[in-house]
């Protein structure tokens, strides 16, 4: 009789086991099936970018380098497709900018700005740029990219 009733035993510790296991794997479940549009990163094509001269006094005695470098202002516009149906918050604006020697105007900057929201769809978007002052026009804007989150991000 101790053979059977240590046998009952260990199976009802072993489901006990199994019970709370699958209670941990459909909890952990369950937290990335309704959170994880929140985590995801959505990327947003940028088309017919180009740049205006900052107006008004947007950009006015802009300067790089901790104040030792002049520099110019530039607002890149363009439009942005977001097919993600959602809007996207915090969305990152990446591209490369280069002037008219071909020269990586801004080397050390990928990320160039932020945009707060970009709606699902398509819509407008436009950051400000500040450019060394020394870098000749006409400037090319290349490989414009965008990256954000479906979700609010605490900043």
């Amino acid at each position: 009789m101790t053979i059977a009733k240590s046998q009952a035993e260990n199976l009802k510790k072993i489901l006990k086991v199994f019970k709370v296991t699958i209670l941990s794997l459909l909890i952990f479940i369950c937290t990335f099936a309704f959170s994880s549009s929140v985590w995801a990163t959505v990327q947003i094509k940028l088309t017919n970018v180009n740049y205006e001269p900052c107006t008004g006094d947007a950009g006015k005695n802009m300067v790089l380098g901790g104040g030792v470098m002049s520099a110019k202002c530039y607002m890149i516009k363009g439009d942005a497709n977001n097919p993600s149906g959602k809007v996207v918050y915090n969305a990152d604006i990446f591209g490369r900018i280069y002037d008219a020697n071909g020269n990586d105007a801004m080397p050390e900057r990928a990320r160039l700005g932020a945009v707060e929201e970009i709606p699902a769809g398509k819509s407008d978007f436009q950051i400000m740029v500040a450019i060394p002052a020394e870098q000749p026009e006409p400037l090319e804007l290349k490989q414009f990219k965008a990256s954000g989150f479906a979700g609010k991000v605490r900043r």
